[in-house]
């Protein structure tokens, strides 16, 4: 019986190193990053793109299209927690009440993780230059794929303030 067992621990070896190849292969040909994550960051820096020309074109109601039109969308920030996507409209028309004060947006250094098949959270800084001032920060969106494509369920954003430059 030892060559039986011998046998079946080689069989066993031989049947997980290959398992083991077909998972790992995949993401090393393409630099662990398979092609439907590739066409999701695309879908997702979309998102973000048709957001920041809405924004800079003054459109405050298309850039909302990003967002999950829901009465369950959040979003977090200095003010606090804004619930639903009406509460979340509101809070940007309240903030950003006409051109001038929306300034010219911009989204940079965006790190994608998934978080599953349909859901995915992006980290990212912006900024907003305006006519009188600059500001800028750092967010954090989670979102997910519904069938109109991905929106973002819940954003956390934060301003950071602009470091002095000591002269």
């Amino acid at each position: 019986m030892p060559n039986s067992r011998c046998l079946h621990n080689a069989t066993t070896f031989a049947a997980l190193s290959l398992l083991t190849f077909h998972l790992v292969a995949p993401a090393a040909i393409s630099g662990g990053q398979p092609a439907e994550r590739q066409a999701d960051r695309r879908a997702i820096r979309a998102v973000l793109n048709t957001q920041q020309e809405a924004w800079n074109r003054g459109d405050i109601d298309a850039f909302l299209t990003g967002y999950w039109h829901s009465p369950d969308l959040t979003f977090s920030g200095t003010n606090g927690i804004s619930r639903g996507w009406d509460a979340v409209l509101a809070r940007y028309k309240k903030n950003y009440p006409d051109r001038s004060a929306m300034g010219t947006l911009d989204f940079s250094n965006l790190e994608f993780r998934f978080l599953g098949p349909d859901a995915a959270l992006l980290l990212g800084h912006w900024h907003l230059k305006r006519e009188k001032d600059e500001l800028g920060g750092v967010f954090s969106l989670v979102l997910q794929r519904f069938p109109e494509g991905w929106r973002i369920i819940h954003d956390h954003t934060s301003a950071v303030p602009a470091e002095s430059n000591p002269k």
